[in-house]
């Protein structure tokens, strides 16, 4: 699948060699001379920096425009995750942010240091919520979530379940998942402490244990839908729906599933207009960029047929 995806993308790169970065197909017919199409390089290509749920997406931008595959642009590709690479943003380490929102408390960081930047949603990414497949639990309310995680609900029975204890599994505060499982679940409410061994930092090592804990099903965790849905990393793992909706690209689309939160794009404010930092920030915007995204499974700002 992959494979096919990464074909199907590099047909992009034809388009966008022709299209001069959003330009004309061609030169206009006139006597006088053109300038020569801007073109990505290895030597100009912007230092990118992001979540760990958007590395497989700047691969695959890099692989495009490079015009190598995605192994051999692995290399320009080291993500910091989510609140760090807009720290290093602001540092001056990264041009280009392609990731998830940070910690609000970076947004205070960035303006106490005089830190002006643009920022522009290309992607829905949706809080999803997951148990193992033989947990006979199918839906949870926003409610009975925040009582989860405030630790007044603490058996499976009390919201339709069995007779087990419910085991909640957290990401570590700056990670992308827990900053939007603070901003849309718990939302000013009282987040209990994990105990020790339940928070996690590695989306990878939650879904695990979420799919393994003790052989039995009492594990509840919570990922992005790109992770859970595109990377099958839920296998052996089932979504749960939210208020009686299924996680899906259209109900993310259509804004129905409750738990949504942008991808964006992120950069210096200072970048000039013929950067090629501005130019790869204009084109995942606009319609290749946006077909792109779609290909490699995230839910894109634009409708792409």
């Amino acid at each position: 699948m992959k494979r096919k995806l990464l074909c199907a993308a590099l047909a992009l790169a034809m388009i966008f060699a022709l299209a001069a970065c959003g330009g004309p197909a061609g030169p206009a017919q006139t006597s006088e001379p053109t300038q020569e199409p801007l073109s990505f390089t290895r030597e100009n290509f912007p230092r990118l920096d992001g979540s760990t749920s958007t590395a497989p997406l700047a691969a695959a931008i890099a692989a495009v425009l490079l015009g190598e595959s995605e192994e051999e642009v692995a290399d320009l590709i080291d993500f910091s995750r989510t609140t760090q690479s807009y720290r290093e943003l602001m540092a001056g380490n990264a041009d280009l942010v392609i990731a998830a929102e940070p910690a609000a408390s970076v947004f205070d960081e960035m303006a106490e240091a005089g830190f002006e930047y643009e920022l522009e949603p290309f992607a829905t990414d949706a809080l999803v919520f997951m148990v193992n497949e033989n947990n006979p639990v199918d839906s949870l309310t926003l409610e009975e979530l925040r009582g989860i995680y405030s630790g007044e609900i603490t058996n499976w029975s009390e919201v339709g379940g069995e007779d087990m204890e419910i085991v909640p599994f957290q990401r570590n505060s700056e990670s992308g998942s827990q900053v939007l499982m603070e901003k849309l679940v718990i939302d000013g409410s009282e987040l209990m402490e994990p105990p020790e061994g339940y928070m996690l930092g590695a989306m990878g090592a939650l879904i695990d244990a979420v799919k393994s804990y003790d052989n039995s099903a009492n594990a509840l965790g919570y990922t992005v839908y790109y992770y859970a849905n595109d990377m099958r990393m839920a296998e052996g793992l089932k979504l749960l729906k939210i208020d009686g909706v299924e996680p899906d690209a259209e109900t993310i689309r259509s804004g129905e599933y409750p738990f949504l939160n942008p991808y964006y794009l992120a950069m210096s404010a200072a970048e000039p207009e013929d950067s090629m930092t501005r130019v790869l920030f204009d084109w995942i915007l606009g319609p290749d960029g946006q077909k792109l995204v779609d290909m490699q499974g995230y839910v894109s700002v634009m409708e792409v047929e």
